[in-house]
């Protein structure tokens, strides 16, 4: 598999520091998680010259006695998904000291407005593209793992505007979602009031047009990159601040379903491949990539054989498709 040759070639020196003697037991805290700071990437969007629609970088991480999967995630702000889908087969509570994780910090763009909020529902990422002038230049993007509607009460796609936010908000349950609390476990309450320990929605909401859903924080980090929600879209506590902040009312925004994307770097063509997680494509994602292809005028420049291997791997992870792409190349730059 083409992610585990880059582990194996990008976690060589890590591994050795770790052989050396970095034996210290891993500890992280909600503080540690706090101190992040916002990567704001620069792009540029198709039809402008030089395309740059790929950010980020893959990494490696390698793993410490008690880290799990989901902390060394969170740690590089990403979710349990694309952690999982990045290094398939290793335990995710328990993975075994010395083991070199693939750290998939690298990202293609979607295909939306390149304004405001975008949510990829297969892929369980926000992005959030500011800054651009009137022209759309000079723009940048941050981007954010995010957890969404389990299957029974799935995210819908739609544009929205940012109506309000709010600060420790008050979480007053929809009867839909008091009638399932009191029938599973007894729980008759009707609203649960802001920075409770119960409330799912943690210390900052913003509220959206789209009605009946909102961004917000969590009182269940590990449901970052799961389908645990009843719809909303639910953020790290830590970057939820970072993105109540950013965003003003009135940003436009939109929820999109992709679990293909291609890009462009340095003009290498990319593709990136999520499973489809609400089964809406029943017969594969193949039809989504060559018509993606043919509408960036790719379509010939593609090796038909890594987007064969990426289909079919859908591990979310960028993988260059050019003709004339080696692969140490894939999503690294």
């Amino acid at each position: 598999m083409l992610q585990r040759w880059l582990v194996g070639l990008m976690g060589a020196i890590a591994l050795a520091a770790v052989l050396w003697g970095h034996e210290a037991r891993a500890t992280w805290s909600e503080e540690d998680f706090a101190q992040r700071v916002a990567n704001n990437y620069p792009f540029t969007a198709p039809g402008r010259g030089d395309e740059r629609t790929v950010i980020g970088d893959l990494g490696t991480w390698v793993v410490r006695p008690g880290d799990t999967v989901l902390d060394v995630g969170r740690h590089f702000d990403l979710g349990y998904n694309e952690m999982t889908g990045a290094n398939p087969g290793v335990e995710p509570w328990l993975p075994p000291p010395g083991e070199v994780l693939l750290i998939p910090t690298a990202y293609v763009l979607p295909e939306a407005r390149y304004d405001g909020i975008v949510v990829n529902i297969p892929e369980m990422r926000l992005y959030y593209f500011h800054g651009a002038d009137k022209r759309g230049e000079g723009g940048q993007v941050t981007t954010y793992p995010v957890g969404l509607g389990r299957d029974d009460w799935r995210t819908p796609t739609g544009s929205f505007k940012v109506r309000g936010k709010t600060e420790r908000p008050t979480w007053v349950i929809p009867e839909s979602i008091r009638a399932e609390h009191i029938r599973e476990r007894g729980d008759d309450r009707k609203e649960i009031a802001g920075g409770d320990p119960d409330n799912p929605l943690g210390l900052y909401r913003l509220e959206l047009t789209l009605p009946l859903y909102m961004l917000h924080g969590s009182n269940m980090p590990w449901g970052v990159g799961m389908q645990v929600s009843h719809g909303c879209i639910r953020l790290y506590n830590e970057d939820i601040v970072l993105l109540f902040n950013a965003v003003r009312v009135g940003t436009p925004g939109e929820f999109v379903y992709e679990p293909v994307k291609v890009g462009m770097r340095d003009g290498t063509v990319y593709v990136e491949v999520h499973p489809d997680i609400y089964q809406l494509h029943p017969n594969g994602l193949a039809a989504d990539a060559d018509a993606l292809l043919a509408k960036r005028g790719w379509a010939d420049r593609v090796d038909r054989e890594r987007l064969r291997q990426a289909l079919e791997e859908q591990s979310g992870v960028p993988m260059a498709i050019s003709r004339d792409a080696s692969l140490e190349t894939a999503a690294a730059n």
